[in-house]
Parts: structure tokens; C-alpha cells; sequence
């Protein structure tokens, strides 16, 4: 019981670094995302940054922007982003960067490193109720012996007076 409680504390402690770590590696991963999205749907990059800015009603990586720089906006050649970009207020939007308040302004980044963070708060609470948990038991078995250990009440199971 005892290493289950220094194990969930060293749990907790490695969430707790991954809070600070998410930011520096989602902005690594997310550009190179981008880098790779050809606008096709079979393509898992593409699908996945389609779903994530119609979820989180972002666009780019830091906003709008961000997609003149990729390798589909140069290859489109059309002067827009995709269409995943656009409000879903936005009636009739083409995606062109010539009509930016049918875009999403917020990029994407910030948005997806709070619901990781959020995500693993929610795991650090678990880990956190398990080690209460575990201390609350620990604490239970500690009371336990020490009773018995002054209790004549309490009778050794085994013969031969040694334990078990």
C-alpha cells in the first residue's frame, strides 16, 4: 500500500511538470501539423487540424495568419484558408483572406494548450483522491495494529506464538 502512495505522489509531480512542458512541445508539434496539411480529407494532418479549428473555433496557429507561411497556402495559390477557418456565423465564406471577419481570429495553440492542460488537472485530482485514499487506509491499518498490540482481546490465529 505504502509504494502505491509514493508512486501516485510521483505521479502527481510528473503531471505537474507536464503542465509546464505542454506549451513548448504543442507549438512545436502543431507547426509541424501545419507544415504538413494538403487540404485532402484522407489525410489524417489535414482531417485533424480541420476538426480541431471547427471544434475550438480557431484558425492557424496563432491566428489567420499563420497559413501564408505553409506549403498549402503556396501550392493553392488561392489567396485563402481552408474552410475550417470560417464562423459558422459566416454565410458563404470562401475561406479568402480578403474577408477576414468571416475567420476565426484566435489561433489555435493557446486553445489546445489549455484543454490539455485542463485534461490533466482532471488527472492530477484523481491521482491526488487515490493517494488520499491510500494515506486514509495506511492510517486505518496503523490504528489497527496499535490496538492490538495493547489489547489482550486480541488473539494470535496461528499456534506456536509466531506471526503469520
Amino acid at each position: 500500500m505504502g509504494q502505491c502512495g509514493i508512486t501516485s505522489s510521483k505521479t502527481v509531480l510528473v503531471f505537474l511538470n507536464l503542465i509546464f512542458w505542454v506549451e513548448a512541445e504543442v507549438d512545436h508539434s502543431i507547426k509541424k501539423v501545419y507544415d504538413t496539411y494538403n487540404g485532402t480529407n484522407p489525410d489524417a494532418a489535414s482531417r485533424a487540424i480541420d476538426y480541431v479549428q471547427r471544434q475550438l473555433h480557431c484558425c492557424g496557429i496563432h491566428n489567420f495568419t499563420d497559413w501564408e507561411t505553409t506549403a498549402w497556402f503556396k501550392e493553392t495559390k488561392n489567396h485563402s484558408v481552408p474552410l475550417s477557418c470560417c464562423k459558422t456565423t459566416a454565410s458563404n465564406c470562401t475561406g479568402s483572406l480578403t474577408r477576414p471577419t468571416d475567420l476565426y481570429a484566435e489561433g489555435c495553440k493557446v486553445l489546445v494548450v489549455k484543454k490539455l492542460q485542463e485534461i490533466m488537472m482532471y488527472v492530477i485530482w484523481a491521482a491526488l483522491a487515490f493517494a488520499a485514499i491510500q494515506l486514509l487506509g495506511m492510517l486505518c491499518a496503523c490504528i489497527v495494529l496499535c490496538r492490538r498490540s495493547r489489547d489482550p482481546a486480541y488473539e494470535l490465529l496461528i499456534t506456536g506464538g509466531t506471526y503469520a
